[in-house]
């Protein structure tokens, strides 16, 4: 059996054969004048016309016999067979029977026809090579096997999964639903920066870099411009929204990766009571736009979004499900109780805020939802407004769906001095070595000093697609970032 580089140098010599005919094996121009897909769509009508049209694609499968040689002609999910002729095409069929392969892209030029066998095909008159391929694809039946090498050769698991293909279609359906549906809320769509000099609007560890012309380090976001949104409610705009990248230099699993997208939303004179209903309504739209359905198998859960949404109240679960009474339990009783069920968690920068959401994860692993998270503990809300009942607790609500979190919306918090209060406190966690706290942002308070009027702020991130998909995330990302195989990492300047 040939080796891979023995298979490569056979094709370059078919390169060059292609060259010393006068073809240019990469042309820049083509003269298609029809996609595969409307090709078929207009099948019949075209074959009544008898006229002539151009098509282009990749060959996937090749056989002669004799005198004809037929091909597999695949762009994107549609497929259409050309068959060439010995006694009509002459020397270039020769040409192609010595120089094509699958996977070379190439274009046909024929009449329409349908064969005995009831195969749609294009009587071939004329071909042009349109990208020679230099290596052989994996067999299409067998596809690749390993996960890593498909993650990391994603353009051939997308070539030869149609599932994989599908999922890339509908990721773009699933953020195009989600922006149409907040346009039609009459929400405006805005971009903030992606650098800040102090990273704010989530709990999480920034990346950092530098900024050359400016000679300083700058962080790379970890919310979809939250404290910037806020900034243009104090600015009279009433109902915003950012579709982007966020970054989190944490850790990978199934549900998180460092670079996603996210979308935030923020409605100005609304709270999360009002917030809840239209987030309930946005999920159950772009399920059903995108997946034709509101009933999902997601991993050991089956869910259906169609049933009446819950509320889970934070004390009360945690209470049912370990005996711990969050508002009133000390950090020692919480960590035994961690211990107690084998529960691991960072120790480094561990404190009461840590302790009380790694608690919590061990309960919402065990709800299906779908539901509403609800009652959550301050101390976990820098950002939120207290409950005006128990101050103790934040004017907050989480779906749940699947043992997870699937987003994050408060009452905003606009009072200044509370913020300012809040912030301070977070400080105090990053000094004692908490690397998530959140950054003492004064230029945010200063913004709130002039003014913001009551706001609902909702986010959620791609794990909302990748669920529905019952997908892990990297599965869900068309171009997960992978460790190099044999290069050096990039310099970190």
């Amino acid at each position: 059996m040939a080796s891979l580089e023995e298979l490569k140098q056979e094709r370059i010599k078919k390169l060059e054969l292609l060259r010393q005919a006068g073809y240019n094996p990469y042309p820049a121009q083509t003269e298609i004048n029809s996609s595969l897909e409307k090709a078929l769509a207009n099948f019949e009508s075209l074959v009544e016309g008898n006229k002539e049209l151009t098509v282009g694609g990749r060959i996937m499968a090749l056989r002669r016999q004799g005198g004809l040689i037929f091909v597999d002609l695949v762009e994107g999910a549609d497929r259409l067979q050309g068959l060439l002729k010995e006694d009509e095409l002459g020397a270039s069929f020769g040409l192609f029977a010595d120089t094509i392969d699958i996977g070379d892209f190439v274009q046909l030029t024929g009449k329409l026809l349908t064969t005995k066998r009831g195969e749609k095909t294009i009587e071939v008159s004329g071909w042009k090579i349109l990208a020679k391929s230099l290596r052989p694809l994996p067999d299409s039946w067998a596809g690749l096997q390993d996960v890593e090498e498909r993650l990391r050769k994603r353009y051939l698991d997308v070539l030869l999964n149609d599932e994989v293909r599908d999922l890339v279609i509908k990721k773009g359906q699933f953020w195009q639903a989600v922006r149409n549906f907040l346009l039609g809320q009459d929400f405006v769509e805005v971009e903030t920066p992606v650098l800040e000099n102090t990273t704010g609007g989530a709990d999480a560890k920034p990346f950092v870099t530098h900024h050359n012309a400016l000679d300083l380090d700058v962080y790379l976001r970890i919310s979809t411009g939250e404290l910037w949104q806020k900034k243009l409610m104090v600015a009279g705009l009433t109902k915003t929204f950012e579709i982007g990248r966020q970054f989190r230099n944490e850790g990978m699993d199934a549900e998180h990766l460092q670079d996603y997208t996210q979308m935030e939303f923020y409605w100005a004179y609304a709270d999360y009571e009002k917030g809840m209903p239209l987030v309930e309504e946005l999920f159950k739209q772009v399920a059903k736009k995108v997946f034709d359905t509101l009933q999902f198998k997601i991993g050991e859960f089956e869910v259906d979004l169609d049933q009446k949404w819950a509320r889970y109240d934070f004390r009360e679960t945690v209470l049912k499900m370990t005996g711990i009474d969050v508002l009133d339990a000390t950090l020692p009783e919480i960590e035994a109780k961690l211990k107690e069920l084998k529960i691991d968690y960072d120790k480094k920068g561990f404190n009461i805020t840590r302790a009380i959401d790694n608690l919590w994860k061990y309960c919402r692993k065990q709800i299906a939802g779908p539901g509403f998270l609800v009652g959550t503990p301050i101390e976990v809300s820098p950002l939120a407004k207290r409950d005006e009942k128990n101050p103790r607790l934040a004017q907050r609500f989480q779906p749940i769906i699947a043992g997870s979190e699937l987003g994050n919306g408060y009452s905003e918090l606009n009072d200044p001095l509370d913020q300012l209060a809040r912030f301070n406190e977070q400080a105090k966690l990053r000094e004692a070595g908490d690397e998530e706290a959140q950054m003492k942002d004064e230029e945010f308070v200063e913004a709130l000093e002039y003014g913001m009027p009551p706001t609902c702020g909702f986010g959620m991130s791609e794990r909302v697609f990748a669920f529905l998909a019952n997908k892990s995330m990297r599965e869900a990302q068309i171009f997960p970032l992978m460790r190099p195989l044999h290069s050096s990492p990039p310099d970190s300047q």
